[in-house]
């Protein structure tokens, strides 16, 4: 089985439709594929209803955490999207977007770049709008030559000269809550420190103890030598490790596949899980 647990569409920063990246994740070949876009379940319905015959769909979302001044992204899978304090979380994070993307807006046009927040929107469309979308304008003006080069102190990283902060959840709450709503947590990208400050071993240590359930292992912003020190400290804390691609579409150079999931390790995933279960394909339109 070739299992892809971290795919984002339109409906946060992804470029694909979530009906696309279904289509798209069957022709690469993938037999499941998980939906986790930014602090949002609205493209779940999409994806379900265009689902091809012989993919599964996990459902998820990754949710914005921040530990100690650190931002961190935790992945939750198969939860019921409908659990009121769950849902209302991560309604105050996606609320919080807006005033945020604006804000970084301002600070670039005090920086000099003429970005404007109709173009920032544009690029957004319907979906949740985050640094990403900035970045595109960012590349659209010529500013920086891909998405990634506006992640850094110049621009857009963390305590970057255009950063702006946003309500980010504890992830000690968010493990709890997902929890509750029958769910299944794996911090994302732990080692990604190209993106700025990661959170240190002793914390995921702590919020294995609380109930974390893996660390996303495999990842295109983790070299060789962290992929083996997480895959051991993953073995020590008794952590599920997972693989993935991090799809974005064309707004990144990953693809779809590009890392994958253990089958046993999925197994285990859909076996901790109550809230919600893979969904398999039945040729939909």
């Amino acid at each position: 089985m070739r299992i892809d647990l971290h795919t984002h569409s339109t409906a946060s920063d992804g470029t694909d439709t979530p009906a696309q990246l279904v289509r798209n994740a069957a022709a690469a070949g993938l037999d499941v594929v998980a939906l986790t876009d930014h602090d949002t379940t609205r493209g779940h319905a999409e994806a379900i209803a265009a689902l091809p015959e012989g993919l599964t769909l996990v459902t998820g979302a990754e949710l914005s955490c921040r530990i100690d001044g650190v931002s961190m992204h935790m992945l939750a899978y198969l939860f019921d999207p409908e659990e009121p304090a769950l849902l209302a979380e991560r309604e105050l994070v996606r609320d919080d977007r807006v005033p945020r993307a604006k804000g970084m807006v301002a600070k670039l046009n005090e920086l000099g770049v003429p970005v404007t927040w109709e173009q920032v929107e544009r690029i957004a469309g319907d979906g949740s709008v985050g640094r990403p979308h900035v970045a595109s304008a960012l590349v659209e003006l010529g500013v920086v030559p891909t998405v990634g080069d506006a992640f850094t102190r110049d621009w857009l990283a963390d305590g970057g000269r255009a950063f702006v902060p946003k309500h980010e959840t504890d992830p000690f709450r968010a493990i709890r809550l997902v929890k509750a709503a029958g769910g299944v947590t794996v911090f994302a990208h732990p080692g990604a420190d190209k993106r700025g400050r990661t959170v240190p071993e002793p914390a995921i240590a702590e919020m294995a103890a609380a109930g974390l359930d893996g660390i996303e292992v495999d990842h295109m912003d983790h070299d060789q030598d962290t992929r083996a020190r997480l895959r051991g400290l993953a073995k020590e804390l008794g952590l599920l490790a997972t693989g993935s691609s991090d799809y974005h579409g064309s707004r990144k150079t990953c693809v779809l596949g590009e890392y994958l999931t253990d089958p046993e390790v999925y197994g285990e995933i859909t076996r901790r899980a109550t809230g919600a279960f893979p969904v398999p394909g039945t040729g939909g339109a």
